[in-house]
């Protein structure tokens, strides 16, 4: 990720009802939502939350997929993973143990998953 793209998501997510529109979709993976349900979630108009979501999506944190009539938003979790690493990948000047724990407080939302042989 280059600091423009970082800058940008930044931005979409400096907002109140972009950052909690963001966790919304994150807490609704991998279904996605329906533009109409996440606006009455959010207590906006439908055109408000289709020009947040845009911003949202220009910002890589955003995806939509047309699904008959209905426009299903998911969250970028490809653009979150950048953002994140970008942020924290010279953490701690290469001291690993002073990053753990960051990486202890994200492994019980999201355990790894068991490797088979």
């Amino acid at each position: 990720m280059e600091p423009f793209d970082a800058i940008e998501a930044l931005a979409a997510l400096a907002q109140a009802t972009r950052l909690e529109t963001f966790r919304l979709l994150v807490r609704h993976e991998p279904e996605g939502l329906p533009a109409g349900e996440i606006a009455r979630w959010m207590g906006v108009p439908q055109n408000t939350m289709s020009a947040h979501l845009a911003i949202l999506a220009r910002a890589g944190l955003a995806r939509s997929e047309r699904q008959g009539r209905s426009v299903i938003y998911r969250a970028g979790l490809d653009g979150l993973r950048a953002l994140t690493l970008y942020l924290v990948r010279d953490c701690c000047a290469g001291s690993p143990e002073l990053c753990g724990p960051l990486l202890d407080e994200l492994l019980p939302c999201c355990p790894p998953e068991p490797r088979t042989p």
